[in-house]
């Protein structure tokens, strides 16, 4: 009894070629805001900034007086993922935050 090899075709393939100059731009940062609530004291929101991004106090500080003096405050910034899982931490400690593209 002989065995039968089998065989392989290998058809080539058609790759197509860019047609413009077009360069593709990296993804536009993303911006994410704490905005002001009625309900969460001044010092657990400098808290919150202070654990979540490693703030020093004074910069913390002054994040929570935009927040509450301007009704919010740029908070963090990056991909959008990035972004989305701040926005995700923060919601989990009781604030207020959305994101957007940096303009």
């Amino acid at each position: 009894m002989g065995c039968i090899e089998p065989t392989m075709t290998v058809i080539p393939v058609e790759v197509e070629e860019p047609t413009t100059d077009e360069v593709a731009l990296p993804d536009t940062p993303w911006v994410v805001i704490v905005w002001n609530d009625p309900i969460n004291l001044m010092s657990y929101v400098t808290y919150v900034f202070q654990k979540l991004f490693g703030y020093s106090r004074e910069k913390a500080t002054k994040l929570m007086l935009d927040v509450h003096q301007k009704g919010r405050a740029v908070v963090s910034n990056g991909t959008r993922e990035k972004a989305e899982l701040d926005v995700f931490r923060l919601h989990e400690h009781g604030l207020w935050a959305t994101m957007q593209h940096d303009e």
